[in-house]
């Protein structure tokens, strides 16, 4: 009896730890690194077209999001992706969100299901869907959501920031410090990034 006690005290803990395993906070992967020129891509949009960043002639840069429906975090910062599109798109910085998740995991993620998010939340930003799972792996995010701020430049696309959008994903309203803003702000100033990484926290792209 006491050795089947000892059994279940161990899955319970690996239960429990697995079940939170996919709101670590994480550093970048493999992919992009600051200063590294991002290659663009053509992905399906909730309006059934076709979108690539050589769309955006006059974009001076963007802020490619990735993110979903169905993690917490990524909920969380739906409005204030549409804020930082509403601020930033005028000036030359629009959100392009990008759904990475493997939706045969995740169906709450699939198109449909994108596009009654996209509708129901009023996005202003195109809302894509990375179906073969191609492009996530070249950025090297791993979270919903994870944001990559790139500078068009003469070279390309330049990764200038990788992280988070800000310091308080429970409430917007204590936010300190506001990365992607911060970022953003300086590149149109003409001046370097101050801080170009930072942890990103959600949940992990599901495979």
């Amino acid at each position: 009896m006491k050795k089947a006690v000892q059994i279940m005290s161990v899955v319970c803990a690996v239960f429990f730890i697995s079940a939170f395993t996919v709101y670590e906070t994480t550093t970048i992967g493999d992919g992009y690194k600051i200063g590294d020129v991002a290659e663009d891509f053509s992905l399906k949009n909730v309006d059934d077209n076709m979108v690539s960043l050589s769309d955006y002639k006059d974009a001076k840069g963007f802020i490619v999001t990735f993110t979903c429906n169905t993690c917490p975090y990524a909920v969380m910062y739906e409005d204030r992706l549409i804020a930082l599109n509403k601020k930033y798109a005028s000036k030359g910085y629009p959100v392009i969100a990008i759904m990475p998740n493997n939706t045969d995991v995740k169906p709450g993620d699939s198109m449909e299901a994108m596009k009654t998010r996209a509708k129901n939340k009023g996005f202003t930003f195109p809302y894509l869907i990375d179906a073969g799972q191609k492009v996530y792996p070249k950025y090297g995010a791993t979270k919903t959501p994870h944001v990559f701020l790139l500078q068009k430049t003469d070279r390309g696309n330049v990764v200038k920031y990788i992280g988070a959008i800000d310091d308080n994903y429970k409430d917007a309203s204590a936010v300190k410090t506001r990365y992607v803003e911060n970022a953003v702000d300086a590149l149109l100033e003409g001046k370097d990034v101050k801080q170009t990484e930072t942890k990103a926290i959600g949940c992990s792209i599901k495979v």
